[in-house]
């Protein structure tokens, strides 16, 4: 099989690695506007990466390079995820992307009829989380016969924390402000609800070196699991991890207007508060050197008469070996196992569906252990 990869970024070399690895795959296309950068990759995937010069958003273009592949792995931004659905449709190619914007998701999700029809499947939300974590609350879901509470938690951290947020860009700055100003979509007595970020503060213990983190709400990350799940499971919401006194201290740089987009008049200068953020976070925030990456989702229900907890827990860290970090792993590799089920066939649904509805749990944990997750699942 030929999978073509869109962008060069950290996503993308993550993606290329593992593809490059598999056995079952060809060939992988490297595509990047920025033709050294996409050489550079391909060069250092070795024979079976090819360099392709791209504008990801022109649609002649990626209808073209669309046309050679089986599958293709979008990770760029999320702003284009809908014309690549759109070229995925009319080309008759497989697609996932790595997700990021709720909105965005549902007008590809608008397109799961004209998908259907034309043999396709796209997966959007194919990261961490949504992604791997939404593959994992359909596993507890589908074990149970009654589903009661749903509680993700998910951090990529620094493993030695600096200051002055005890935070470094593990991802980009852009989707981090995302989290921590929209909306989150909940469930609440099997209802959506919609809840404000940056509160509902917990501790949440793990294993020592890190200890005791702090657990807040942040939006995107249920992406389209309330729609599915409403009214099926009771509740089900998802808090992102820090250092304990991260949260705090973004929720007063919130409330001093520091994330606003609309841009205001500073003595005759018009700036958005929220790109001045951006751009000082870039600059002064520390290296983001050597990372983990720590996930928890529990699904609590009834098996029968019996009360139930699962666990899926990862505790991911930088790979000295490779140099791909956790966040890269965790996130691009969720796609390109999701990018290879659909090109071999595993994943035989049309249209287009979220994470929960397409990938089938015990296969996709079990691909990604092979790739060095390590996964703990665990039934109380």
């Amino acid at each position: 099989m030929k999978i073509l990869v869109l962008g060069s970024g950290l996503m993308g070399r993550g993606a290329a690695y593992d593809l490059v690895n598999n056995d079952s795959v060809e060939q992988v296309l490297v595509a990047d506007i920025d033709e050294k950068c996409a050489e550079n990759l391909a060069n250092e995937m070795g024979p079976k990466a090819e360099a392709r010069t791209l504008d990801a958003g022109d649609k002649k273009q990626l209808k073209a390079v669309f046309s050679e592949v089986d599958s293709v792995v979008s990770a760029i931004s999320y702003k284009l995820n809908v014309l690549h659905t759109e070229v995925a449709i009319e080309t008759g190619t497989h697609m996932c992307d790595l997700g990021g914007n709720p909105r965005i998701v549902g007008k590809q999700l608008d397109m799961h009829d004209k998908a259907n029809e034309a043999g396709v499947t796209v997966i959007p939300d194919c990261g961490l989380a949504p992604g791997m974590v939404s593959v994992f609350v359909r596993a507890g879901i589908d074990y149970l016969t009654k589903t009661e509470n749903v509680m993700i938690r998910v951090g990529g951290l620094q493993q030695e924390p600096r200051p002055p947020l005890n935070y470094a860009l593990i991802f980009s700055v852009e989707g981090l402000i995302n989290e921590y100003v929209g909306q989150c979509m909940a469930l609440r007595d099997g209802k959506i609800v919609y809840e404000e970020p940056l509160v509902g503060f917990e501790q949440v213990e793990f294993p020592e070196p890190l200890g005791t983190l702090e657990a807040f709400n942040t939006s995107g990350g249920t992406s389209t699991l309330p729609l599915t799940y409403e009214g099926i499971v009771d509740n089900l919401d998802y808090k992102t991890l820090r250092y304990p006194g991260h949260g705090h201290k973004m929720w007063c740089l919130m409330r001093l207007g520091l994330m606003e987009e609309e841009e205001q008049d500073f003595n005759g200068v018009k700036v958005a508060p929220r790109t001045v953020l951006e751009r000082l976070m870039e600059r002064n925030l520390p290296p983001s050197g050597k990372d983990v990456t720590v996930v928890r989702t529990t699904i609590e229900g009834w098996k029968g008469t019996e009360a139930r907890r699962i666990e899926y827990e990862v505790i991911d860290y930088f790979d000295d070996e490779t140099g791909l970090t956790s966040m890269m792993r965790t996130t691009s590799f969720t796609a390109t196992v999701a990018a290879v089920m659909m090109a071999d066939g595993t994943i035989s649904e049309r249209g287009v569906l979220p994470p929960e509805r397409s990938i089938p749990p015990e296969e996709f944990i079990e691909a990604l252990r092979a790739r060095g997750i390590d996964i703990k699942h665990r039934v109380y």
